[in-house]
């Protein structure tokens, strides 16, 4: 376990604070999932402004509105907050991170932009508005544009539905079902055709026993209808994603107690609904046979439900662990809410207007997924800063999320081993990992020397090992902590 000395505890608790500040979170109300519970009240006040497109003055085109410094949170601890705009260490970020950026570990193709996220001003660029492979780090693309279209309160229904004796198990495109929320929704259906009692089924003859009892068995079909195309990504059947349908338990994997990469089923949907099978008949409810596909019949009764996390909590973890699951979840979610086909190519639409909508540099942008895992994928170091700049602003507490979400460098998620307690990052530094064969990225926050919130992305290709590039990107991200 990394030793943390004093300074790296003040100056952790620091960061944190301003981070806090430069978002304008207000002191008074606790955390819930992932914002304060002030925040809620002031993002229902400008939700009128959000649906007719009016916004609170920025400071200019494309550029975020302006978010205080923090005197009230350095003053405490000895800090001051200086009210010039940041320019690095001693003026300076080129002398500082050139040399960084030119470590033979980040390969031939190197980008580079860091903005002070209060202002929106480039501090230090370097190519930075041309399009890179971002790996994983588009998913704060996906987080942002979620966010914006369906707010962090949302959650994803499972559902069940029942017309006359068939029950249909409809799949709302919740990523973290588990086994453990199968037995629940198996219970609240079981007690919910209990309390039916006796019935008619279809213009058949009145029976006496209800539906699910030894005279009267249920049908059971299941409906993944909300998804559209095929369930395969591009890259093929792969460890770091299971097929991408609107039913799934345990992230599809064979074995439940798995993390990370991990074998998965080829029928996800199927084995859902098989599993709710076995758990309604645990529950007393006979079922008649092994279920089918189906979609839910129109005027069916809706009987049961269990829901998922708030959005805000999924893009936490997403952004955290770099679930690749929720994050094709979000991105589909993101095109039902826009009214787009829920497929890859439906999903892109919706992220490419989502972000179009609050201003974002989106030329030569493409989201050809939600997760990063295809290469087809491009961002520019300008974007992925931006789009923190966005989530940090005052008027959007709804897409804080996309903050509190990133990995803290030697303590959590995919940077809890990439800093050591003597790095200057550890501690100080959050941000979004990326990282297939060639490339590597990251990009993210840390509060500079003068109290100003940073917003940073790195983006390296044709790297010629993952483990050096990922020490080359922890070094220029720790060269921007105080």
């Amino acid at each position: 376990m990394p030793i943390i000395r004093t300074w790296q505890l003040v100056a952790g608790a620091t960061a944190a604070g301003l981070a806090l500040a430069a978002g304008a979170v207000a002191l008074a109300g606790p955390w819930e999932s992932g914002r304060r519970t002030a925040e809620r009240a002031q993002a229902a006040e400008l939700e009128s402004e959000r649906r007719t497109g009016l916004r609170p003055a920025a400071a200019g085109p494309g550029r975020p509105a302006p978010a205080p410094s923090a005197p009230g949170v350095l003053g405490p601890l000895g800090g001051r907050a200086s009210d010039r705009p940041a320019d690095g260490k001693a003026g300076g970020l080129g002398e500082e991170l050139g040399p960084l950026l030119r470590d033979p570990g980040l390969g031939p193709l190197r980008t580079a932009s860091v903005i002070d996220a209060a202002t929106g001003r480039q501090l230090y660029g370097q190519g930075a508005d041309r399009p890179m492979t971002p790996a994983s780090t588009i998913k704060i693309a996906t987080a942002v544009a979620a966010l914006d279209a369906l707010g962090p309160e949302h959650r994803i229904a499972t559902t069940v539905v029942a017309s006359g004796d068939r029950l249909t198990l409809v799949g709302g495109g919740d990523a973290t079902l588990t086994r453990a929320a199968l037995r629940t929704l198996a219970e609240r259906t079981a007690r919910a055709l209990a309390d039916r009692g006796p019935g008619t089924g279809d213009g058949a003859a009145p029976r006496t026993a209800p539906a699910g009892s030894p005279d009267r068995p249920v049908r059971l079909a299941y409906d993944t209808s909300l998804y559209r195309g095929g369930p395969i990504h591009p890259i093929g059947r792969n460890g770091n994603l299971a097929p991408v349908t609107a039913l799934m338990a345990d992230g599809a994997r064979t074995d439940p107690r798995s993390t990370g990469y991990a074998e998965r089923s080829d029928d996800p949907a199927g084995d859902a609904a098989r599993a709710f099978a076995a758990l309604l008949q645990d529950e007393g409810v006979r079922v008649a046979a092994s279920p089918a596909p189906g979609k839910a019949t129109r005027g069916a009764r809706p009987l049961a439900a269990v829901h998922s996390a708030p959005l805000a909590a999924l893009v936490e973890r997403m952004l955290t662990e770099s679930d690749n699951d929720v994050a094709e979840s979000l991105a589909r979610q993101t095109a039902v809410a826009g009214n787009e086909p829920a497929s890859f190519a439906g999903a892109e639409r919706a992220v490419r207007k989502r972000l179009s909508g609050l201003g974002l540099p989106l030329t030569g942008a493409r989201f050809a997924d939600g997760s990063g895992l295809d290469r087809r994928d491009r961002v520019t170091a300008r974007l992925l800063t931006t789009l923190l700049a966005r989530a940090a602003e005052p008027g959007r507490p709804e897409l804080r999320p996309a903050l509190t979400g990133l990995p803290v460098a030697g303590f959590t998620g995919t940077l809890a081993g990439r800093y050591s307690g003597t790095d200057p990052g550890s501690g100080l530094v959050r941000a979004k990992t990326g990282t297939l064969t060639g490339v590597g990225s990251l990009s993210g926050t840390v509060t500079g020397p003068d109290g100003r919130l940073l917003a940073f992305a790195f983006l390296a290709g044709r790297t010629p090992s993952r483990d050096a590039s990922q020490d080359a990107l922890d070094r220029l991200a720790g060269a921007l902590a105080p």
